[in-house]
């Protein structure tokens, strides 16, 4: 008779109590050239996250060369004075390092990271391409033939159409916010390297940039590796650009841009509103959350789950461009695509959802959940140094505190019901938002328009 075999079974792990956990508190510096730093140690974070804020607005970009800026960003990591563009990426592969940027209204940011072994080397690139980037004809050249290709793309693209037709709606011609972020085909086919060069030398210098620099810096000589890497960077001191202030009409109106044949209609329902130094700015994220933030939002509750319209609407707060007194300017939409025959219906029952939620409000387990969502996650959210790095890089560019982002956090728990169903209902009036349909006018402009939501106008997909 054999022996049955036995198992020994370990006690199951228990839970241990939660530990409190607030977002990161950078510490902040100047290094002699006049850069601004922060730094940010994140034991166990062994690839750094570092980000470098160039004061190279768009606004700035001079007039019939919008697109610029983009190229210049572009242009940083096609080599420098001591590297051609083949040398520079194979030194930054070595490194095990990626460098991306990318410019938008604020200015333009370039986003490092690399492992922590190799920090001093990858610094050494990133300040050579701020140093003396070398902007080569031929590199400016083949990067604006990029731009070129990328821009028809973009136009097929119903979600990039409705955002080029939504920011052209809302802002005057005037305003840099009213034309498309990367350039026009007209405007960036004018960019060579002479422009490029142009606006660095006008706009980039170490005194009116910042540096956020993230990850594990045990056993790192932060001060002496910044002192001969972005410390030896030189430009001659200047104050911030002022920012402008930002007119926008959103009068409530619907532009139809036409596409013919389509089967889905894109919607993209906006308008502006404060920036984050606005007080109201933690009660609107969590009314907009729980309007339409995540699958269980009462946007998707009503056109996904009960009608099946769409795949998921989502509302969301933006900001396009802060300023330190407060009068920087939020998109704040609704955004989503439904299919061709509902969409005077998915409207009218979205529309209705913004009637309901101003006459009834929010209820408390909607608040409860959308803080959950937002404030429970957290922790996860911020698991990477290039998280962290780039919410504290929006913070600087924002003209926000160090500690915005923790006291953010603590805010929206703070936020109850009532405040959160005002910030909601303020954020989205049903009589003051520009609707932008991309879709096939024949079939929904009747329908549309028998809504009543506001005037329509049919444009052109081209």
């Amino acid at each position: 008779m054999t022996e049955l075999a036995t198992m020994d079974f370990h006690p199951q792990p228990q839970a241990g109590q939660p530990k409190p956990w607030a977002f990161p508190a950078p510490e902040r510096g100047t290094l002699d050239n006049g850069l601004t730093v922060l730094r940010c140690h994140r034991p166990g974070q062994q690839v750094v996250a570092v980000e470098v804020l160039l004061a190279a607005p768009l606004e700035a970009e001079p007039a019939g060369l919008d697109g610029v800026a983009t190229i210049m960003a572009r242009a940083f990591s096609e080599g420098t004075g001591k590297l051609s563009a083949e040398e520079f990426a194979a030194e930054l592969e070595r490194c095990g390092a990626t460098l991306d940027a990318h410019a938008d209204h604020p200015g333009v940011r370039l986003s490092l990271e690399v492992p922590v072994s190799r920090l001093p080397k990858a610094l050494g690139l990133l300040a050579d391409a701020l140093r003396a980037p070398a902007f080569a004809e031929s590199e400016v050249e083949r990067l604006v033939r990029n731009r070129l290709d990328e821009i028809p793309h973009e136009t097929a693209n119903p979600a990039r159409r409705a955002a080029k037709e939504l920011s052209k709606e809302l802002f005057p011609a005037t305003s840099r916010m009213s034309r498309p972020r990367q350039g026009t085909e007209e405007t960036v086919q004018k960019i060579d390297s002479a422009a490029v060069r142009a606006f660095f030398d006008k706009h980039v210098r170490p005194a009116t940039s910042a540096a956020v620099i993230v990850g594990d810096l045990t056993g790192v000589d932060l001060d002496a590796l910044l002192a001969e890497t972005l410390g030896d960077w030189t430009g001659s001191s200047a104050e911030p650009r002022p920012v402008p202030p930002v007119a926008a009409d959103d009068t409530g109106r619907v532009i139809i841009v036409d596409r013919p044949g389509a089967v889905q209609t894109q919607l993209l329902i906006g308008r502006v509103g404060a920036d984050r130094h606005d007080r109201v700015w933690p009660a609107q994220v969590l009314g907009t959350y729980c309007l339409g933030g995540t699958l269980t939002s009462r946007l998707d509750r009503v056109l996904r789950e009960e009608k099946g319209y769409t795949y998921g609407v989502r509302a969301f707060g933006q900001v396009l461009r802060a300023a330190p007194d407060g009068t920087g300017i939020a998109m704040l939409a609704i955004s989503g695509s439904v299919d061709t025959p509902n969409t005077g219906p998915a409207l009218d029952d979205l529309w209705k959802v913004l009637r309901t939620l101003a006459a009834e409000g929010l209820t408390d387990a909607e608040r409860d959940i959308a803080v959950q969502n937002l404030v429970g996650v957290a922790p996860l959210k911020f698991e990477t140094a290039a998280a962290v790095a780039g919410t504290l890089a929006d913070q600087v560019e924002q003209y926000l505190p160090d500690d915005y982002q923790a006291t953010l956090y603590q805010q929206l728990a703070a936020t109850g019901t009532v405040e959160a169903t005002a910030a909601a209902v303020s954020a989205f009036p049903v009589d003051r938002l520009v609707t932008v349909l991309v879709g096939d006018a024949a079939q929904i402009q009747e329908p549309v328009k028998a809504l009543g939501i506001g005037e329509v106008t049919v444009v052109s997909a081209e």
